[in-house]
């Protein structure tokens, strides 16, 4: 399962939850395209960068690297409002879900970040991080007893939405 997968799961989390709010997935293959725009370089203008990742609002960044990488790209954006997500070196030998709640890059911890910059959710929100909450707290005793995901995350499939 990828990091996308992940994302993928933190929008279908939050989907039914997130009334009137937009929430907008972008996956930044090319991490020059981070970088400010320079002659010679493979940078975004900040046009651009603002159109993709907005001017104000909150990114939530989820990476396989190290965090720091992505703030030293994206310093000189005029949207530093940044909630990175990456490589913590935590983990040992364990299920790849696992390593990604580890290091805070899987579904529960990344729907938890995008309600902590949702505060007009209120008690709604608080309600949902609770949830998250508890699906890390089964999580991890799942994977201390039976030594493998739980069956919600190794039967998952992509699937389209249905229509209703």
């Amino acid at each position: 399962m990828s990091l996308t997968a992940e994302l993928g799961w933190q929008l279908r989390l939050l989907h039914p939850n997130r009334p009137r709010r937009r929430v907008r997935n972008a996956i930044c293959s090319l991490f020059q395209h981070l970088r400010h725009h320079r002659p010679a370089s493979a940078g975004r203008t900040d046009a651009d960068y603002d159109a993709l990742f907005t001017k104000d609002k909150p990114i939530i960044f989820a990476f396989h690297g190290y965090p720091t990488l992505v703030h030293e790209l994206t310093y000189e954006r005029t949207n530093r409002n940044l909630s990175v997500h990456g490589y913590q070196e935590e983990g040992t030998i364990t299920t790849s879900f696992d390593m990604r709640v580890q290091n805070e890059i899987d579904r529960f911890h990344l729907v938890k970040d995008a309600l902590l910059h949702l505060p007009q959710l209120g008690n709604h929100g608080a309600y949902l991080i609770q949830q998250m909450n508890d699906k890390l707290v089964a999580h991890k005793n799942y994977i201390h007893e039976i030594g493998q995901d739980m069956p919600e995350i190794l039967d998952w499939k992509w699937h389209l939405p249905e229509n209703k």
